[in-house]
């Protein structure tokens, strides 16, 4: 891998490696646009196949934080750590204390939060080298669950791309198929069960399916079958790439939105699905509600307050909409260029008041 061409084709600011020999801590920090503010994005702990693996995997998705938290309308950038090892059986308190110390020393250029493989307790640890981590215990002001507020977000979205498909945002008698019953889709099953929507449900864990069929009444479906039921939404909420070759011509829905990350395999099965007049709501738009919430912890967290911002998922999916009819492409790719249009107008904007600073320099100087 030549990680400076890669850098430099996705134009890349920062690329931090960190070990700590004691802890066994082998970290990949990547920051990708600070344009917007400083990186904010989780810290994923994975058993990369090799080095380079979890190098591409730490890019990809710092990558990913940017365009998430621009859409999303945070005065953030995004970054992203990996951390090498079994979480399982590799953590210890010394790696997260390390770790934070390395945080500490970009001086707020990135900010951390869990992700796969980590969770509170881990963020806990954290915070007791540095103050950039969110997503901390509640006890030191932090928002707890972020599952509930993702899950409420996404609900917005599905409203709003069920408003573009069926010219009204009502979801009540509508069938949605959700695939992955886990915490996140479980509470968005919930607003969705409240407005009247019937349920199709499955998932890898039986105990998963169960308490939605008990809870919601929703029908029970095997994993495999979920792509080609008869319904309204598709709502993918577990693994990402389940908007294949295999599953597409088997999807009857004339929507997709859901809570899962990296949907689509490949960006030209958002053209195949836009082509078959699929409305599809881009999974980094739909779900940015848990990213939102933890952004609030930034300012002194507020629920109220972080609900009505996540609620405006609504009207950014409305935006992508628009965009994609604006300049007739998908709306994966009105996504991107929702948040590079957003990201394009800072960078104008600071460019023209560093010209106007030098200007007013330059008059001093020879007045």
């Amino acid at each position: 891998m030549e990680i400076f061409e890669y850098m430099k084709k996705y134009d890349y600011e920062q690329l931090v490696f960190c070990q700590d020999e004691q802890s066994g801590l082998k970290a990949i920090i990547a920051i990708h646009d600070t344009t917007l503010g400083p990186a904010l994005g989780g810290t994923r702990m994975w058993t990369y196949e090799s080095e380079e693996a979890a190098i591409e995997d730490a890019l990809r998705l710092a990558r990913g934080m940017t365009y998430k938290n621009a859409v999303a309308g945070l005065n953030l950038g995004g970054g992203k750590t990996v951390i090498i090892g079994d979480p399982r059986k590799e953590k210890n308190e010394e790696m997260f204390r390390a770790f934070g110390r390395y945080i500490q020393g970009l001086n707020g250029r990135y900010i951390t939060a869990e992700d796969v493989g980590t969770t509170v307790e881990d963020m806990d640890i954290i915070y007791q080298e540095t103050d950039y981590v969110t997503g901390v215990s509640p006890a030191f002001g932090s928002s707890g669950n972020p599952s509930p507020v993702t899950a409420y977000g996404v609900y917005k979205g599905m409203k709003a791309a069920a408003k573009e498909a069926f010219g009204t945002d009502s979801l009540e008698g509508k069938v949605i198929a959700v695939q992955g019953v886990g915490n996140v889709a479980f509470n968005l099953c919930k607003h969705l069960h409240e407005e009247g929507a019937r349920l199709i449900v499955t998932d890898i864990q039986k105990e998963a399916i169960q308490r939605a069929v008990e809870a919601f009444g929703a029908t029970a479906v095997d994993p495999n079958d979920i792509y080609g039921v008869e319904c309204d939404i598709y709502a993918p909420c577990a693994l990402g790439a389940t908007i294949n070759d295999t599953t597409i011509p088997q999807l009857k829905a004339k929507v997709i939105a859901g809570a899962a990350n990296n949907q689509l395999k490949e960006a030209r099965h958002g053209d195949l699905i836009h082509d078959m007049g699929i409305v599809y709501a881009p999974d980094y738009v739909i779900n940015a509600g848990g990213v939102i919430n933890v952004a609030d912890e930034l300012y002194g967290y507020n629920h109220e307050r972080a609900l009505k911002k996540v609620e405006g998922i609504y009207y950014n999916i409305e935006r992508v909409m628009e965009i994609a009819k604006r300049d007739g492409i998908p709306t994966y790719a009105a996504a991107d260029r929702l948040a590079e249009e957003r990201i394009e107008r800072m960078r104008n904007s600071r460019s023209q008041f560093l010209q106007n600073s030098h200007h007013i320099l330059s008059r001093r100087r020879h007045s």
